[in-house]
């Protein structure tokens, strides 16, 4: 083989190889890319879910705080009136008793 043309194989081959790297790395700066915004986009359904899974939680609570505060309204609703029924049950007798004292203290006076 004439020797201008083993020159020209070899320059060939170098482009050849060349272009081989050219697009390899083309290739990896592609799938890097890719790779991000998969990873982006992964990141921000992660937040989101995160995020509603807070959301659901803060509802959870809210409710059960709502629930616990109404269950202590009535307890101390049912505990007022009961109060109040034991307060009006002994009302008389508190009369009684005062006018008793009441009589007493005139009568030691006279």
């Amino acid at each position: 083989m004439p020797r201008p043309e083993v020159l020209e194989r070899i320059k060939a081959a170098e482009e050849e190889a060349e272009e081989i790297v050219a697009e390899a790395e083309q290739d990896r700066d592609d799938r890097i890319s890719e790779a991000r915004a998969r990873a982006d986009e992964i990141r921000a359904e992660a937040e989101e879910e995160a995020e509603a899974e807070a959301e659901h939680r803060l509802e959870e609570a809210e409710s059960e705080i709502e629930a616990e505060a109404t269950e202590i309204r009535e307890e101390g609703q049912a505990a007022r009136e009961e109060l109040i029924a034991q307060a009006e049950a002994q009302m008389d007798e508190a009369v009684e008793y005062a006018i008793t004292q009441f009589e007493e203290a005139v009568h030691a006076q006279t």
